[in-house]
């Protein structure tokens, strides 16, 4: 019976001398990177991966009348917005955060006005607050649609950033590693390189998922959850000996 030939090997780390005629000399002479003054350099790859919840939360706030007389209907639709759209402003939601859109139609022989006040939320206990007091002072006259959680351009740039700054991180500290390993000191590095990136999970405003309606609150904030993950190259010089006094402290 013939035996499989072993996997190939992943090298993780690499010490090489700088003069050597690499795929790195090569990349260190187009960008002028000047050789490691102990002739020696550390090759080293790293990743990291970062998740962040959710900053933002959209609830629906759908409510309608239907009256015989067309100033009836007006009107008991706009008392319940008033009153919505204050309970939203005195737990500290900018006025900005609320949109509201209405409808005015004539059905058979009455007037039928309805209206949906969709409010942003940055703080989701404040969210649950409104969405409580609404709920218990309005009860079935209105309809409150679950929580929709997304991320805003800014926390999904945030997080990649934060995720390439964390594997650049444990890049250098791999090295380090190597580096005491053998008894040496790194230096300084002579080339950093994002290889890979990758997002999944979670979504933004503009992709709404088709949840079902029987999550709970925390299952939503979950699936909302983005992740990233990084992957980079780096080559740092190798200065010589470790100092001992260094070692110790």
């Amino acid at each position: 019976m013939a035996l499989a030939a072993p996997a190939p090997a992943r090298v993780f780390a690499e010490i090489v001398p700088a003069q050597a005629p690499t795929l790195l000399t090569a990349a260190q002479a187009g960008r002028g990177v000047p050789p490691a003054p102990s002739g020696l350099e550390v090759h080293v790859s790293g990743s990291a991966e970062l998740s962040a919840g959710p900053d933002r939360a959209r609830v629906s706030v759908r409510l309608g009348s239907r009256k015989e007389a067309a100033g009836a209907a007006r009107s008991s639709v706009t008392r319940r917005l008033e009153y919505i759209a204050q309970a939203a402003r005195q737990r500290g939601v900018p006025e900005e955060n609320m949109t509201v859109t209405e409808d005015f139609n004539r059905v058979e022989n009455t007037y039928q006005m309805e209206a949906e006040v969709c409010i942003v939320f940055s703080d989701f206990g404040k969210m649950q607050n409104v969405c409580n007091l609404l709920i218990e002072k309005l009860g079935t006259s209105v309809t409150i649609s679950p929580p929709h959680f997304y991320h805003t351009p800014e926390a999904v740039d945030t997080l990649r950033r934060q995720v390439c700054v964390a594997a650049v991180g444990n890049t250098r500290r791999k090295a380090q590693e190597v580096c005491r390993l053998f008894g040496q000191s790194l230096g300084k590095p002579l080339l950093i390189r994002e290889e890979e990136t990758r997002e999944w999970g979670g979504h933004t405003e503009s992709h709404l998922p088709n949840s079902p309606d029987l999550l709970t609150l925390q299952e939503r904030m979950e699936n909302a959850t983005a992740y990233a993950s990084c992957r980079v190259f780096a080559v740092f010089e190798i200065k010589g000996k470790e100092n001992r006094r260094n070692k110790l402290l």
